[in-house]
């Protein structure tokens, strides 16, 4: 679970962002948005900055709220108000076609030995 959901902040590119929410649908843990916040604390090298919470809003508070802004704004990220503008910046994560994802779970199934 933890290598989904931070492969899937990772593919937040500059300039974009996304909900708590969206990255766990990503990674697969649909309702998981709380793990990935719990999550994104202890990670390194991650953008953090990129992950909001619902509507575009910043959840961190004080300094790191702060922060959070001013790096998205440096990334050119715009915001209304309090919140990004989502419309312009929601990163949209794209799911497999569903045949790829089949190959790609029979790839990783370990088939039984045939025993002698």
């Amino acid at each position: 679970m933890r290598e989904r959901i931070l492969a899937a902040i990772r593919r937040i590119p500059r300039g974009k962002v996304s909900t708590y929410g969206a990255v766990a649908r990503a990674a697969g843990h649909p309702g998981a948005a709380r793990q990935v916040a719990r999550l994104m604390r202890g990670a390194v090298d991650l953008p953090w900055q990129r992950v909001l919470g619902a509507g575009g809003e910043i959840k961190l508070t004080g300094d790191s709220a702060f922060e959070q802004r001013f790096r998205l704004q440096s990334e050119g990220v715009a915001f209304r108000g309090r919140r990004v503008d989502m419309k312009r910046h929601e990163f949209k994560f794209r799911a497999l076609p569903r045949a790829k994802a089949d190959k790609r779970n029979q790839r990783n199934r370990k088939e039984p030995q045939a025993r002698s």
